[in-house]
């Protein structure tokens, strides 16, 4: 182990609070913050800054990063202007924990599409896949033949760590289930 390597591993792990930029292979570095329940911004030199915001007012929910899914008590701007964010409301299937955007003639999704990650859509494009716990720790993976707009990285971040990623599929939760009620 060289002396980097050493150094790292007695480091301190990173809080919630330590927020030092992600690296993103395409558009460098990237820093989420997230505020509690009620407030997420996404912000890089390559990316516009997006802000997502829950209403203090409204019920939290515990199993969200962002606190709802009701898109009534969420508003979402992206470099000042407003984004329409429609996340569904979750059950059974992943899809049901889709979350789309409509920002200016665009329409972007994410969509979990395995256990740990989910995919990020534009138009019906596939851009990407994003992994995150609905933490300020996002990682993104582009399509090496995807053309990925830095608005498209914006989106993809905070849509990731707000609502998190990644879902068990139906038969699996139904086994779950099926196993639970079994004395």
């Amino acid at each position: 182990m060289n002396d980097d390597a050493a150094d790292a591993a007695h480091a301190p792990a990173a809080g919630p609070r330590d927020r030092s930029p992600l690296e993103d292979a395409r558009f460098g570095a990237i820093t989420v913050r997230q505020e509690g329940q009620e407030r997420l911004e996404v912000e890089g030199e390559g990316i516009p800054r997006v802000t997502l915001e829950r209403d203090p007012a409204s019920e939290v929910d515990p199993q969200t990063a962002i606190g709802t899914r009701d898109p009534e008590r969420l508003t979402m701007t992206i470099d000042g202007r407003t984004a329409v964010l429609k996340p569904a409301k979750g059950a059974l299937s992943r899809r049901s924990y889709r979350v789309d955007v409509e920002f200016e003639g665009v329409g972007y999704r994410l969509v979990p599409d395995s256990v740990p990650s989910s995919r990020l859509t534009r138009d019906g494009r596939h851009l990407g896949d994003f992994s995150s716990e609905g933490d300020e720790l996002v990682l993104a993976e582009w399509r090496e033949d995807a053309e990925v707009r830095p608005t498209d990285a914006a989106v993809g971040y905070a849509l990731a760590s707000a609502f998190g990623t990644g879902g068990q599929p139906m038969w699996m939760m139904i086994v779950d289930g099926v196993a639970s009620a079994l004395p």
